[in-house]
């Protein structure tokens, strides 16, 4: 029995196919304009990988921020519901679970079997959140996937104050002019992204162990940052963005079973 989770991100869509326990096919492409385009993609790319027809899917959860646009979905759940429920399949002990996407960042309580027991969002602000790094990554001339590296050089960090993007932009602008090397800016915006999220994780109650997920868990400063904020090392899975699907691909297998009793 083949089933397929779909996580749609402002950023970037996620698509899982999923035989039993086993993983056997899945893919990333961008969001771009088109919420159910990208899910389209997502899928074909993911079946295409796993060898299996789209007839030969039982069952499509969707999760994510443009999860009401895949209308071909079997079922709609949240992202929270379903980051939880992968972290539990990828490591059953993690009690926590943070993500930071494109656009949002996400703490999440875990408890026994994947269930979400609470949860804090930040979905209003771009701050501490993927699209912040690659505002950073512009000015600075770096490629986005480079960031962590130059974060990792750095002596120190420099302090930026700003909470909000667009003043943190005028605050790297200024530290750039006054001569301060990119390696402590990238690390400096790095441990701000963590204060952040550990503020907001704070409001939760972080409990190891901790799972890092989403794009930006890729940005080793930003893993090492968190860390240090939260003074816990975190688990950081081979692939972090597919977490959200694979968990809406674990509640569709569920509800197959549920309709086979």
């Amino acid at each position: 029995m083949y089933v397929a989770g779909i996580d749609i991100g402002s950023t970037s869509g996620e698509a899982l196919i999923l035989e039993g326990e086993r993983i056997v096919g899945w893919s990333i492409v961008d969001t771009g304009y088109s919420s159910r385009r990208a899910a389209e993609e997502a899928l074909e790319i993911a079946l295409q990988r796993a060898g299996v027809a789209r007839e030969q899917l039982q069952r499509i959860v969707a999760t994510g921020y443009g999860r009401i646009s895949v209308d071909f979905a079997d079922q709609q759940v949240t992202e929270i519901s379903c980051y939880a429920r992968g972290a539990h399949f990828l490591y059953p002990q993690v009690q926590t679970v943070i993500d930071i996407g494109g656009q949002d960042s996400k703490v999440v309580a875990v408890g026994a079997g994947g269930k979400p027991l609470d949860f804090a969002m930040n979905d209003k602000c771009a701050a501490g959140t993927g699209r912040f790094l690659e505002v950073i990554a512009r000015i600075l001339q770096l490629e986005l996937a480079e960031l962590g590296d130059w974060a990792l050089r750095a002596r120190r960090a420099a302090e930026i104050s700003s909470t909000c993007t667009v003043f943190a932009e005028s605050e790297v602008v200024t530290l750039v002019a006054e001569g301060v090397t990119r390696e402590e800016i990238v690390a400096g915006i790095c441990r701000s992204i963590a204060r952040r999220v550990a503020a907001m994780a704070a409001r939760v109650g972080v409990e190891p162990p901790v799972m890092f997920a989403g794009g930006v868990a890729h940005n080793r400063g930003v893993v090492r940052a968190l860390e240090e904020a939260l003074g816990h090392t975190l688990i950081v899975p081979a692939e972090p963005q597919i977490v959200g699907a694979l968990g809406a691909a674990l509640i569709a297998r569920d509800g197959m079973d549920k309709e086979t009793r």
